[in-house]
């Protein structure tokens, strides 16, 4: 078993007795004068052979002493009541020693559970006669009295603390072997030489410094060692600082305090070429014009720029097919006349294409809107018994549609025979003389009126009846 006590000191028992022993359970161990200890299992079990082959311990040790039995109420008291003792007895040591003038500091006491011993823990720098002292404390505490030296750092250790990093310290919780700390391991570190900074509260070097060293080593063997300064055409530049896994050396000029970055491949190249007796024309290495890399709106397909410009496109070509139709479709829409006979909507583009046709010799869209043969004759009104109709492309009187200046005059009464050529804008109904020529005119009317409806827009001539 392995058994803790005071301070954080720690132990070897052999438990003979096979007692039922878990971690943490309080034991009285034997001493190693006379007497017995109060201590609490720590470990157990095949943990605690790795520990003793670590402490180089050998197992058949006969200094392994024994674990006499499970602390009672009884012994748990008695090994309170002692600790109590324990600070009144350090205040008093310590104005003993002042008395007797000792280079030494008093750190710290403890009392054996039975009360038959008390081991003072100190430091110094050097030997000290502390036979005197010995004496003194012993009559006075009617104690037997032993004297342990220990190091700064295992006194640090016993009294505890929280270090810099917030946590508890190092030495007090699970560390045991205190390795020698050199500023060797704060130079490869590139750690600043500040004791404040780098020393614990033992007052000498942090053992975290220890921690990190091999992984800083294995770094530096890729860093290049600038030992003199690095000759150029522009100066002698001296080395400021190095950062290590970044691979990145800083350099300036003396008496400047402009310092530059330099990678340590270049850093190689430069002490290569300075060995060959050549100096480069400046540290860095030559600038190289790099292209510039495109925008994020030219890479990117969806953007909104190219969606705005595809959609001003989209909406101009669809002008543009709009304005051709109509003006390819103008023609053919002013020969359709509308259902009431209006032809006021189609004039303006009849009007606007007339000039072109003059122009060329061609037929106007007058010419061919107008209605000929049978469907020139007039159609037949509903709700009259007469035969007066009204033409495709005549107008309704008083409507504010003016009658053609070239329309030809209508018909005279009497006339069984319409006109074949020409069209007639004149809102005035045609009469005839006699029921003959009645039945005619409305049966012609019709026939004109169906032939002027389908032919009208074909631009043929029908037949007259």
């Amino acid at each position: 078993m392995e058994v803790r006590f005071k301070g954080g000191r720690k132990d070897f028992f052999r438990n003979k007795s096979r007692l039922p022993l878990i971690t943490g359970d309080a034991v009285v161990v034997e001493a190693a004068g006379n007497g017995w200890h109060l201590g609490h299992v720590s470990l157990k079990g095949e943990l605690v052979r790795l520990q003793m082959k670590k402490k180089k311990v050998p197992l058949d040790s006969k200094e392994i002493r024994p674990i006499l039995r499970i602390a009672t109420e009884q012994d748990a008291e008695r090994w309170q009541a002692v600790r109590d003792l324990e600070t009144g007895t350090m205040f008093r040591a310590r104005a003993v020693v002042d008395e007797l003038r000792l280079k030494m500091k008093l750190s710290d006491v403890e009392y054996q559970a039975d009360r038959t011993r008390a081991t003072f823990f100190y430091s110094a720098d050097d030997r000290v006669d502390f036979r005197d002292l010995i004496k003194r404390l012993a009559d006075e505490f009617r104690v037997r009295v032993e004297m342990r030296q220990i190091s700064l750092r295992h006194e640090a250790g016993r009294l505890g603390g929280i270090g810099s990093c917030g946590r508890e310290l190092c030495c007090s919780t699970w560390l045991s072997d205190f390795k020698s700390v050199s500023t060797t391991a704060a130079r490869y570190q590139n750690l600043s030489l500040n004791p404040a900074k780098l020393s614990g509260q033992c007052g000498r070097l942090k053992c975290c410094l220890n921690y990190e060293l091999d992984t800083y080593l294995d770094a530096l063997k890729d860093i290049p060692q600038v030992q003199r300064p690095l000759l150029t055409e522009r100066g002698e530049y001296m080395l400021q600082k190095t950062d290590i896994f970044k691979r990145k050396m800083w350099f300036a000029v003396r008496g400047d305090n402009n310092w530059v970055i330099v990678p340590t491949e270049r850093v190689r190249e430069v002490l290569e070429l300075n060995k060959r007796g050549e100096k480069p024309e400046s540290l860095l290495l030559p600038v190289r014009e790099e292209e510039k890399a495109p925008e994020v709106t030219a890479i990117v397909e969806g953007s909104l720029e190219r969606l705005d410009d595809k959609i001003k496109a989209s909406k101009r070509s669809k002008r543009g097919k709009k304005k051709k139709g109509e003006e390819a479709a103008s023609p053919v829409a002013a020969t359709k006349p509308s259902r009431s006979g209006r032809t006021g909507a189609t004039e303006p583009r009849v009007a606007a294409s007339a000039d072109t046709a003059e122009a060329t010799g061609a037929e106007t869209p007058e010419e061919r809107a107008r209605p000929r043969g049978a469907a020139a004759r007039p159609l037949n009104r509903r709700g009259r018994g007469r035969g007066e109709g009204k033409r495709p492309d005549a107008t309704r009187p008083g409507e504010g549609n003016p009658p053609a200046a070239d329309a030809p005059r209508p018909a005279r009464e009497g006339s069984s025979r319409s006109p074949r050529s020409g069209s007639e804008t004149s809102g005035g109904p045609a009469r005839s003389g006699g029921e003959a020529g009645e039945g005619r005119r409305s049966r012609s009317g019709r026939r004109g009126g169906r032939s002027g409806r389908g032919g009208a827009s074909e631009g043929s001539t029908p037949s007259a009846s």
